[in-house]
């Protein structure tokens, strides 16, 4: 086994991956979901976009009650995507395109097709029924009233056994026992598997939340997820370079720092989402949705900012699979869709951390309505089904579906103005943007003022100034309503991020050192004479070195 001391790891510092939605990214033979073929097909766009690395997301065989994120053989790939000489392909070709696959794996529970769950159900005694979460209980009289995230209860009840199993997520998903040391060393072959591959790290879904414990109702950071953390890291992420980054929605800035250490005793970075849920109603679902408070965005990136400068390591996004498409979101989908766009990815691509972009995002891809019938996420059909029987108003319903439903960001990448929008010969799973005629990857290659080049110009950015990577984070007028402006220094290096959040216009009084600085970036096409007088949702990049 190779030696475990990683802190001289850190290429992703200076790295941007893009989240590939598979089912969704590009169909090859005709079946209306997307294969590894045809992301091998599309690699020389992202190539053109400038990323480093492919973030994946499952691809391993699963009945797909969760869209993969139920797994039944962590070995092997879904038929529906292709074959594992398909996979082998795609690392291969990447790799000469100097791209690395980052592997999404769900190590906190599998599907209940997988052989251990199959196992387990079969006696109490059986050696597999210790890999999972048990409770005894009565049929009508499960171990507690914890319900699940994709709601209903958190436990199924298995008549032939008298007991419970727990789920976090939906009954198809039963919780794995991370208390048992075998299912760790099976789980850490698993991971040796794909590395031996060629795999060049992995994101870890859920990962908050493999050391839960529900009899005191713990699902998130229970009190063994550090020692499992580090565990896994010296038993199954050695190799030389890899990049681990963990989904932890109940991350905040403390235990991120734990979690990603310099040392790299547990993971590379984690995905926080506190800035996500800025935009719901206090103490109620993220369904709920309020106005976004400017001020309290700010607020938080520059928390997070700053408390992992120098002993953490930020991840940065807006956009992900589980998300709603963030110019519909913060930004504007009509006319100041291309601007608003922009200035989203300025504001988060000068800050320190690794940027992730989320497939479509690049050409300002927006949210869809459809009829509730043509929903495929099992989040909205349950949540439609519980709040029609609470008695709210179905128009009201759909409303939180449109804005915060996670299909938004699942259908189809838009590659050009032809039927389906070039995604598939076929029918596709779920329907295509009807907006896929204008936003499209066709049409912005073809404009240089595209959303896609204002991504690749961020992109090369990153990787020129390490002010960047290394510089010290200071916000700018933070009770500001409408402007989120922040510098970043280095002892030689100066940048400043100014970005208009709004339709209107408005004044932003520039330090005085900037006043003659270099615009590396803007997000208007027509330039103006002063950078104090910002148009609706404008941004802009300024820089000088001394």
């Amino acid at each position: 086994m190779p030696s475990c001391d990683k802190s001289k790891f850190g290429w992703w510092q200076s790295a941007v991956f893009y989240q590939i939605y598979p089912k969704s990214f590009q169909d090859t033979d005709g079946n209306g979901i997307g294969d590894l073929p045809g992301v091998i097909s599309r690699l020389d766009y992202l190539q053109k976009l400038g990323i480093d690395g492919i973030w994946l997301s499952p691809v391993c065989r699963s009945p797909q009650a969760d869209n993969g994120y139920d797994i039944s053989d962590y070995c092997a790939i879904d038929p529906m995507f292709g074959t594992m000489q398909d996979m082998e392909r795609l690392i291969e070709e990447a790799k000469k395109r100097n791209i690395v696959i980052i592997l999404d794996l769900v190590l906190n529970h599998t599907s209940e097709e997988h052989p251990w769950f199959l196992q387990a159900k079969e006696s109490r005694e059986n050696p597999y029924h210790d890999f999972y979460v048990w409770r005894d209980g009565e049929p009508d009289r499960p171990p507690n009233d914890m319900g699940s995230v994709f709601g209903g209860p958190a436990w199924t009840y298995v008549p032939s056994l008298g007991q419970y199993y727990f789920h976090q997520f939906s009954p198809q998903q039963p919780d794995l026992n991370w208390e048992n040391p075998v299912v760790r060393r099976h789980l850490y072959d698993t991971i040796r598997f794909w590395v031996e591959k060629g795999i060049g790290g992995f994101r870890l879904d859920v990962i908050d939340q493999i050391a839960k414990d529900p009899d005191r109702r713990i699902t998130a950071f229970g009190p063994h997820l550090y020692d499992f953390l580090r565990e896994l890291s010296r038993e199954a992420f050695c190799e030389e370079g890899l990049v681990t980054v963990g989904e932890a929605w109940s991350a905040n800035v403390d235990r991120a720092k734990i979690m990603s250490a310099p040392d790299g005793s547990q993971l590379s970075m984690v995905f926080q989402f506190e800035h996500i849920g800025l935009d719901q109603q206090p103490g109620k679902a993220k369904w709920d949705t309020a106005p976004l408070s400017l001020p309290a965005l700010k607020e938080c990136f520059s928390r997070w900012q700053r408390g992992l400068s120098g002993c953490g390591w930020n991840s940065l996004f807006l956009d992900n699979h589980d998300l709603p498409r963030i110019v519909s979101r913060w930004g504007n989908d009509g006319p100041y869709r291309v601007e608003s766009a922009k200035m989203l990815a300025m504001m988060l691509h000068g800050m320190q951390g690794t940027p992730y972009i989320y497939q479509g995002e690049e050409i300002g891809m927006t949210n869809i309505r459809l009829p509730i019938e043509e929903y495929r996420d099992i989040e909205i059909k349950n949540l439609y089904a519980e709040r029609l029987a609470a008695g709210y108003d179905p128009a009201d319903v759909m409303a939180s579906i449109y804005a915060r439903g996670r299909d938004n960001a699942r259908t189809p990448m838009q590659w050009e103005a032809s039927p389906h929008a070039g995604f598939t010969d076929g029918e596709p799973w779920i329907p295509v943007n009807p907006n896929f005629s204008e936003v499209n990857v066709q049409a912005a290659l073809a404009d240089p003022d595209s959303v896609f080049y204002c991504y690749q110009k961020l992109i090369s950015l990153r990787k020129e100034l390490p002010v960047i990577r290394d510089g010290s984070f200071t916000l700018l007028c933070p009770e500001d309503e409408q402007v989120f402006a922040y510098t970043r220094d280095n002892e030689t290096e100066h940048l400043l991020v100014i970005c208009n959040f709004s339709s209107e216009n408005t004044d932003f009084t520039v330090p005085e050192p900037f006043m003659k600085a270099e615009k590396l970036l803007c997000n208007y096409k027509e330039t103006k004479e002063t950078a104090g007088h910002l148009r609706p949702f404008e941004a802009m990049m300024l820089y000088y070195k001394d």
